[in-house]
């Protein structure tokens, strides 16, 4: 299968991806994008733009490393895993994050994404995480697992 210019486009974007870069949105999502994932729903490029924005402020380093991608029509999936390393997680220190991306993108052919939705484990990103929240959701996921 020959590889897909707007699926490629988006994946060097998130590539790039930092506090500079968030004005940039528009190049790959259109106006009314509708961005999902375990932990919130946006609604609309200005306010991905600044959902954004606010989240990379405080991200010292976050790269992508992609696997799996597959396109029919204007449905796409990636997986994906996130390294990320924020001021206010894990002391700062690295965290990888498996995870993996439904893209719909606009009829128009554009090729820019009017639909994006992502699917991760949001304990193992950042309830995890938390001080006092960190261990009792570790310990929850040992024992559902039967550990």
């Amino acid at each position: 299968m020959s590889p897909d210019p707007a699926l490629e486009a988006f994946c060097a974007f998130y590539n790039k991806l930092d506090k500079s870069c968030t004005k940039n949105l528009y190049k790959i999502y259109t106006p009314d994008v509708s961005f999902v994932d375990p932990l919130h729903r946006i609604d609309g490029l200005a306010a991905l733009e600044r959902d954004f924005a606010g989240l990379y402020e405080n991200v010292t380093a976050c790269r992508f490393v992609f696997h799996e991608q597959q396109r029919q029509g204007d449905i796409a999936f990636v997986t994906w895993t996130m390294h990320l390393a924020h001021r206010r997680l894990s002391s700062g220190r690295e965290i990888t994050v498996e995870g993996a991306s439904r893209l719909v993108f606009a009829a128009d052919g554009s090729g820019r994404v009017s639909h994006h939705r992502d699917y991760f484990d949001a304990g193992e990103l950042l309830y995890e995480r938390l001080p006092l929240l960190g261990p009792l959701v570790r310990w929850m996921k040992r024992h559902a697992a039967g550990g």
